[in-house]
């Protein structure tokens, strides 16, 4: 298999970036997932690797409980029906008035009206802190007649960027789009991270682990851009690093989970 890998770069200093991972080590946040069934496992595991400690709890009623003891709260639309729709409203509801850091990752928006729908609901009732999403997902909850092929992107990241301000200035939420260049913007200023490896968009799940790095780094660092940009560097960098071990997409998650582990400032 081809080793195409990307060299990282950020526009976030290397300063902040092993600031912000040892922010997440020493502070072991919680991290409540409201995540769709098909990555919960990853996903966990990705939160324990970087430092954070997650919880995968849907049951409505510990919404409010949950919530109020979580330094920030993953909302991901990945799997839906109805209770879980409320729930995901209910806790998302409960972090904005206490001011808890909320994470959106709007799976599939563009592939049904029911998904787009239900993103732009929990948007403007819970007004999350920052919304991750491929090109796609980010451009059809701008316009609803944008398409997207079931979970996957039809489009690149760049082609989202414009929509993507739209949507920050319109939801108050930083935007973050993943892609061979993700970019992070809160529609004036625009982030960017370039690396990882095209090994990636084979392992099931990379998006929705990287919307709960997100979280993880949102917890502990008080600038939303500079939380999603730190995230969004950790996942290139650990992609990138396991991309060159690993044999295909199965060994390229268990090496990118080790990447993530031993992730140390001296490898930035």
């Amino acid at each position: 298999m081809s080793k195409k890998v990307r060299t990282m770069k950020t526009t976030i200093s290397n300063e902040q970036l092993t600031s912000a991972i040892s922010a997440v080590r020493d502070r072991n946040p919680l991290i409540h997932n409201i995540t769709n069934y098909v990555v919960m496992n990853n996903s966990a595991n990705a939160l324990l690797a970087i430092g954070a400690s997650p919880v995968m709890a849907h049951w409505k009623d510990e919404m409010e409980e949950m919530t109020s003891i979580a330094g920030a709260l993953v909302i991901n639309i990945g799997t839906l029906d109805d209770q879980w729709i409320e729930g995901m409203i209910i806790a998302g509801m409960a972090a904005s008035r206490r001011g808890t850091p909320i994470v959106l990752d709007p799976v599939g928006a563009g592939a049904t009206s029911q998904r787009t729908a239900t993103a732009l609901k929990i948007i403007n009732l819970c007004h999350p802190t920052i919304i991750r999403g491929n090109a796609s997902e980010i451009m059809a909850l701008v316009n609803a007649e944008i398409k997207s092929k079931g979970v996957d992107s039809i489009a690149s990241s760049n082609d989202a960027l414009d929509a993507a301000k739209i949507l920050a200035k319109k939801s108050g939420a930083v935007v973050v789009i993943s892609g061979e260049t993700d970019y992070i913007t809160n529609g004036n200023e625009t982030h960017t991270v370039d690396g990882g490896s095209p090994i990636m968009t084979s392992v099931t799940g990379m998006g929705c682990t990287a919307t709960a790095l997100v979280g993880a780094f949102t917890a502990v660092v008080e600038d939303p851009m500079v939380a999603a940009t730190a995230a969004m560097a950790v996942m290139s960098l650990a992609g990138e690093r396991a991309a060159l071990i690993a044999k295909g997409n199965g060994s390229m998650q268990l090496h990118f989970l080790d990447e993530l582990y031993n992730l140390r400032a001296e490898t930035l």
